[in-house]
Protein backbone atom coordinates (compact mmCIF):
# COMPACT_ATOMS: atom_id res chain seq x y z
CA UNK A 1 0.00 0.00 0.00
CA UNK A 2 1.33 3.54 -1.00
CA UNK A 3 1.83 6.78 1.29
CA UNK A 4 -2.30 7.72 -0.53
CA UNK A 5 -3.80 4.33 1.31
CA UNK A 6 -4.19 2.85 -2.28
CA UNK A 7 -3.04 -0.81 -2.37
CA UNK A 8 -0.32 -1.03 -5.67
CA UNK A 9 -0.30 -4.87 -5.74
CA UNK A 10 -3.07 -6.74 -7.37
CA UNK A 11 -3.27 -10.53 -7.35
CA UNK A 12 -6.08 -12.20 -9.73
CA UNK A 13 -6.46 -15.96 -9.97
CA UNK A 14 -9.36 -16.85 -11.99
CA UNK A 15 -11.11 -19.94 -11.58
CA UNK A 16 -12.83 -20.33 -14.92
CA UNK A 17 -14.63 -23.36 -14.18
CA UNK A 18 -16.96 -22.00 -10.99
CA UNK A 19 -17.27 -18.38 -12.07
CA UNK A 20 -15.01 -16.97 -9.63
CA UNK A 21 -11.87 -14.52 -9.00
CA UNK A 22 -10.21 -14.86 -5.75
CA UNK A 23 -8.18 -11.68 -5.58
CA UNK A 24 -5.56 -9.50 -3.46
CA UNK A 25 -5.66 -5.09 -4.09
CA UNK A 26 -9.18 -4.43 -5.45
CA UNK A 27 -11.26 -2.87 -2.54
CA UNK A 28 -15.30 -3.00 -2.61
CA UNK A 29 -15.36 1.10 -3.24
CA UNK A 30 -13.26 0.64 -6.39
CA UNK A 31 -15.52 -2.75 -7.18
CA UNK A 32 -18.19 -0.73 -6.83
CA UNK A 33 -17.28 2.41 -8.47
CA UNK A 34 -16.88 0.20 -11.54
CA UNK A 35 -19.88 -2.07 -11.19
CA UNK A 36 -22.50 -0.69 -9.49
CA UNK A 37 -24.79 0.43 -12.60
CA UNK A 38 -25.07 -3.70 -12.86
CA UNK A 39 -26.82 -4.10 -9.53
CA UNK A 40 -29.73 -3.03 -8.03
CA UNK A 41 -29.91 -3.98 -4.39
CA UNK A 42 -27.96 -6.11 -1.85
CA UNK A 43 -28.70 -8.87 0.40
CA UNK A 44 -26.05 -8.88 3.42
CA UNK A 45 -24.69 -12.20 4.33
CA UNK A 46 -21.95 -10.78 6.63
CA UNK A 47 -21.32 -7.24 7.68
CA UNK A 48 -21.53 -4.34 10.36
CA UNK A 49 -23.64 -2.03 8.29
CA UNK A 50 -26.38 -0.02 10.50
CA UNK A 51 -27.85 1.47 7.56
CA UNK A 52 -29.94 -2.03 6.09
CA UNK A 53 -33.49 -2.74 6.37
CA UNK A 54 -34.36 -5.91 7.57
CA UNK A 55 -36.46 -8.77 5.68
CA UNK A 56 -38.55 -11.03 8.18
CA UNK A 57 -38.06 -14.12 5.74
CA UNK A 58 -34.04 -14.47 5.49
CA UNK A 59 -33.78 -13.13 8.93
CA UNK A 60 -31.28 -11.04 6.70
CA UNK A 61 -30.54 -7.48 6.07
CA UNK A 62 -30.71 -5.56 2.98
CA UNK A 63 -29.59 -2.32 1.77
CA UNK A 64 -32.26 -1.08 -0.94
CA UNK A 65 -31.19 0.48 -4.07
CA UNK A 66 -31.52 4.45 -2.83
CA UNK A 67 -29.04 3.87 0.08
CA UNK A 68 -26.41 1.82 -2.06
CA UNK A 69 -23.84 5.15 -1.83
CA UNK A 70 -23.73 4.94 1.93
CA UNK A 71 -22.66 1.43 1.76
CA UNK A 72 -20.39 2.26 -1.22
CA UNK A 73 -18.35 4.90 1.61
CA UNK A 74 -18.62 2.34 4.23
CA UNK A 75 -14.89 1.53 5.68
CA UNK A 76 -15.90 -2.10 5.26
CA UNK A 77 -12.63 -3.15 5.58
CA UNK A 78 -12.77 -2.90 9.59
CA UNK A 79 -15.87 -5.22 8.92
CA UNK A 80 -13.51 -8.34 9.17
CA UNK A 81 -15.80 -10.27 6.81
CA UNK A 82 -18.28 -8.14 4.39
CA UNK A 83 -20.05 -11.05 2.51
CA UNK A 84 -22.89 -10.20 0.22
CA UNK A 85 -25.39 -11.29 -2.95
CA UNK A 86 -27.09 -8.50 -4.96
CA UNK A 87 -30.87 -9.20 -6.16
CA UNK A 88 -33.33 -7.28 -8.42
CA UNK A 89 -36.59 -7.56 -6.59
CA UNK A 90 -37.48 -7.77 -2.94
CA UNK A 91 -40.14 -10.05 -3.84
CA UNK A 92 -37.71 -12.61 -5.22
CA UNK A 93 -36.11 -12.36 -1.62
CA UNK A 94 -39.87 -13.13 0.00
CA UNK A 95 -39.78 -16.26 -2.11
CA UNK A 96 -36.24 -17.93 -1.43
CA UNK A 97 -37.09 -21.73 -0.81
CA UNK A 98 -35.22 -22.63 2.91
CA UNK A 99 -32.48 -24.75 0.37
CA UNK A 100 -31.43 -21.66 -1.10
CA UNK A 101 -31.32 -20.11 1.86
CA UNK A 102 -29.08 -22.79 3.69
CA UNK A 103 -27.01 -22.33 0.06
CA UNK A 104 -26.56 -18.41 1.11
CA UNK A 105 -25.67 -18.78 4.89
CA UNK A 106 -23.09 -21.27 3.64
CA UNK A 107 -21.44 -18.74 0.98
CA UNK A 108 -21.26 -15.83 4.13
CA UNK A 109 -19.75 -18.42 6.58
CA UNK A 110 -17.71 -20.73 4.61
CA UNK A 111 -16.91 -18.18 1.52
CA UNK A 112 -17.30 -21.48 -1.01
CA UNK A 113 -20.20 -22.39 -2.75
CA UNK A 114 -22.46 -25.81 -2.47
CA UNK A 115 -24.31 -25.31 -5.49
CA UNK A 116 -23.86 -22.43 -8.60
CA UNK A 117 -24.33 -19.53 -6.74
CA UNK A 118 -26.45 -17.66 -9.15
CA UNK A 119 -30.32 -18.23 -7.90
CA UNK A 120 -33.18 -17.93 -10.36
CA UNK A 121 -35.42 -16.07 -7.63
CA UNK A 122 -32.62 -13.18 -6.97
CA UNK A 123 -31.21 -12.86 -10.71
CA UNK A 124 -27.77 -12.00 -8.98
CA UNK A 125 -25.21 -11.20 -11.16
CA UNK A 126 -22.74 -11.24 -8.38
CA UNK A 127 -21.74 -13.08 -4.86
CA UNK A 128 -18.87 -10.90 -2.96
CA UNK A 129 -17.16 -12.67 -0.23
CA UNK A 130 -13.98 -10.78 1.38
CA UNK A 131 -12.06 -10.99 4.67
CA UNK A 132 -10.29 -7.99 5.91
CA UNK A 133 -11.47 -6.21 2.29
CA UNK A 134 -8.94 -5.53 -0.19
CA UNK A 135 -6.69 -8.65 1.45
CA UNK A 136 -8.72 -11.39 0.50
CA UNK A 137 -11.43 -11.68 -1.76
CA UNK A 138 -13.59 -13.93 -3.82
CA UNK A 139 -16.33 -12.85 -6.29
CA UNK A 140 -18.73 -14.49 -8.52
CA UNK A 141 -19.60 -13.32 -12.05
CA UNK A 142 -22.66 -14.50 -13.54
CA UNK A 143 -21.25 -13.01 -16.64
CA UNK A 144 -17.03 -13.03 -16.48
CA UNK A 145 -17.04 -10.23 -18.56
CA UNK A 146 -18.04 -7.98 -15.81
CA UNK A 147 -14.88 -9.03 -14.25
CA UNK A 148 -12.45 -7.37 -16.97
CA UNK A 149 -14.27 -4.45 -17.48
CA UNK A 150 -13.97 -3.78 -13.63
CA UNK A 151 -10.26 -4.63 -13.71
CA UNK A 152 -9.82 -2.10 -16.31
CA UNK A 153 -11.29 0.47 -14.65
CA UNK A 154 -9.40 -0.23 -11.53
CA UNK A 155 -6.45 -0.42 -12.99
CA UNK A 156 -6.90 2.78 -14.70
CA UNK A 157 -8.32 4.87 -11.54
CA UNK A 158 -4.81 3.29 -9.42
CA UNK A 159 -2.64 4.65 -11.97
CA UNK A 160 -4.33 7.93 -11.65
CA UNK A 161 -3.77 7.97 -7.74
CA UNK A 162 -0.32 6.87 -7.83
CA UNK A 163 1.30 8.22 -10.49
CA UNK A 164 -0.05 11.93 -11.19
CA UNK A 165 1.85 13.49 -13.26
CA UNK A 166 3.25 16.83 -13.14
CA UNK A 167 2.10 20.41 -15.25
CA UNK A 168 4.03 22.93 -17.22
CA UNK A 169 4.50 24.59 -13.75
CA UNK A 170 5.91 21.33 -11.84
CA UNK A 171 2.52 21.13 -9.74
CA UNK A 172 1.50 17.11 -9.54
CA UNK A 173 -2.00 16.71 -10.86
CA UNK A 174 -4.19 13.89 -11.21
CA UNK A 175 -4.26 12.56 -14.40
CA UNK A 176 -7.15 10.38 -15.80
CA UNK A 177 -6.06 7.54 -17.36
CA UNK A 178 -8.79 5.42 -20.12
CA UNK A 179 -9.79 2.53 -18.66
CA UNK A 180 -7.80 -0.84 -19.91
CA UNK A 181 -9.75 -2.36 -22.80
CA UNK A 182 -11.22 -6.36 -22.04
CA UNK A 183 -8.94 -7.11 -25.43
CA UNK A 184 -6.12 -6.13 -23.69
CA UNK A 185 -6.97 -8.15 -20.41
CA UNK A 186 -8.67 -11.07 -22.37
CA UNK A 187 -5.17 -11.58 -23.61
CA UNK A 188 -4.24 -12.37 -19.82
CA UNK A 189 -6.92 -15.27 -19.60
CA UNK A 190 -4.66 -18.24 -19.64
CA UNK A 191 -1.99 -16.31 -17.47
CA UNK A 192 -5.05 -15.68 -14.66
CA UNK A 193 -5.98 -19.11 -14.17
CA UNK A 194 -2.14 -19.98 -13.35
CA UNK A 195 -2.58 -16.64 -10.71
CA UNK A 196 -1.00 -13.39 -11.88
CA UNK A 197 0.58 -10.25 -9.83
CA UNK A 198 0.07 -6.64 -11.45
CA UNK A 199 2.55 -4.30 -9.96
CA UNK A 200 1.69 -0.72 -10.01
CA UNK A 201 4.21 -0.19 -7.43
CA UNK A 202 6.59 -1.28 -10.08
CA UNK A 203 5.47 0.79 -12.79
CA UNK A 204 8.07 2.20 -15.06
CA UNK A 205 6.79 5.48 -16.95
CA UNK A 206 8.63 7.44 -19.77
CA UNK A 207 7.64 10.35 -21.53
CA UNK A 208 6.13 8.41 -24.28
CA UNK A 209 4.49 5.10 -21.87
CA UNK A 210 3.95 3.83 -19.00
CA UNK A 211 4.41 0.04 -18.16
CA UNK A 212 2.73 -2.06 -16.05
CA UNK A 213 4.65 -5.63 -14.90
CA UNK A 214 3.06 -8.96 -14.59
CA UNK A 215 4.43 -12.21 -12.64
CA UNK A 216 2.74 -15.37 -13.73
CA UNK A 217 2.76 -16.11 -9.30
CA UNK A 218 0.99 -19.02 -9.01
CA UNK A 219 -2.25 -20.20 -7.31
CA UNK A 220 -2.70 -18.72 -3.68
CA UNK A 221 -5.13 -18.87 -1.06
CA UNK A 222 -3.06 -17.41 2.10
CA UNK A 223 -1.68 -13.45 0.80
CA UNK A 224 0.32 -13.50 3.10
CA UNK A 225 2.32 -16.43 1.16
CA UNK A 226 1.39 -14.18 -1.38
CA UNK A 227 3.15 -11.43 -0.82
CA UNK A 228 6.16 -13.42 0.07
CA UNK A 229 6.28 -14.72 -3.38
CA UNK A 230 5.99 -11.08 -5.07
CA UNK A 231 8.67 -9.97 -2.60
CA UNK A 232 11.20 -12.95 -3.98
CA UNK A 233 10.26 -12.51 -7.94
CA UNK A 234 10.01 -8.79 -7.66
CA UNK A 235 13.72 -8.29 -8.43
CA UNK A 236 13.69 -10.94 -11.36
CA UNK A 237 12.13 -10.02 -14.95
CA UNK A 238 8.45 -9.39 -15.30
CA UNK A 239 6.51 -12.17 -17.33
CA UNK A 240 4.35 -9.93 -19.65
CA UNK A 241 3.83 -6.13 -19.00
CA UNK A 242 0.43 -3.82 -20.07
CA UNK A 243 1.91 -0.80 -21.44
CA UNK A 244 0.35 2.92 -22.31
CA UNK A 245 0.92 4.89 -25.08
CA UNK A 246 0.69 8.25 -23.94
CA UNK A 247 0.68 9.51 -27.58
CA UNK A 248 -1.74 7.09 -28.97
CA UNK A 249 -3.89 7.30 -25.50
CA UNK A 250 -3.90 3.02 -26.02
CA UNK A 251 -3.46 -0.08 -24.01
CA UNK A 252 -1.71 -3.25 -25.25
CA UNK A 253 -0.22 -6.27 -23.64
CA UNK A 254 3.51 -7.36 -24.43
CA UNK A 255 5.72 -10.53 -23.46
CA UNK A 256 8.60 -9.97 -21.73
CA UNK A 257 9.66 -13.34 -22.71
Amino acid sequence: MNNNGVRDLIYVYFNENDQYVLSYGIEFAEFASALSDLFNNILLLKHQFDGGDFNIHTLLEYVPNDRLNKLFEEPVYNYGDFCWVDFEEIDGVDELPPQTLAELLYLGHIKDHLKTPFYNHLRNRFVYLAHDDGWWNKVYYRNTMDFYRMLGDVLADKLSDLKPEKNLIGLRKKKAYPSVNKDVLLNLKTLMKEGILLSLKDVEQSRARIEIPIWVIGDFNNMDDMYEEYERIAKQKCDIKIVFDKKTKEWKAYSSL
